[in-house]
């Protein structure tokens, strides 16, 4: 594996997702994915029953479409990063999440499908990052009207994990 601890440095990073960065910017990209993984993969094992399909609040997502979320939200954030890695250079537009968990109908999906699918979206954008070079880490596009680091994307997906992890665990499974 080479050493992309350099290309690493140069994160450029859109307003919107600098909070995901900030949870897991101390770490080195690899190790800030497999935590990550690590940790949701545990949580999710844990998941009781009961609470898959409970949302907090009135309006609010339940743990089945706040999954469901997360592994279309790692789609989209890999793509770009694989869309700017490669220099495509065109623009790629923002995703209204909302919009997508509307029509997503999470809810007749059997759940033990959704986290082998999750497993399987993470270990694929885990391998995506580790076939960057330091080249490709440091390339930037726009997406959503901001411009963004092939590396920080790469932060984004995990810290978006690390964000929802700290949700469930507050709003969802607390008390």
């Amino acid at each position: 594996m080479t050493d992309k601890s350099k290309a690493e440095t140069v994160l450029v990073v859109p307003s919107y997702a600098q909070g995901y960065v900030d949870l897991v910017r101390g770490d080195k990209l690899p190790d800030a994915l497999k935590k990550t993984t690590k940790a949701f993969r545990k949580l999710l094992k844990q998941m009781p029953a009961k609470k898959i399909d409970y949302a907090y609040a009135p309006g609010k997502w339940t743990i089945r479409q706040l999954l469901q979320h997360i592994i279309d939200a790692e789609r989209v954030f890999a793509f770009r990063a694989l869309w700017f890695a490669r220099k495509d250079g065109q623009p790629l537009p923002g995703f209204d999440e909302n919009s997508w968990a509307r029509t997503a109908n999470p809810s007749v999906r059997d759940w033990e499908d959704m986290v082998q699918e999750y497993k399987l979206v993470r270990k694929a954008t885990e391998l995506l990052f580790k076939s960057f070079g330091p080249e490709e880490l440091k390339a930037i596009g726009t997406s959503n009207n901001a411009e963004t680091s092939v590396a920080a994307w790469g932060y984004i997906c995990a810290g978006h994990v690390a964000h929802h992890i700290n949700i469930i665990r507050q709003r969802y499974l607390a008390g």
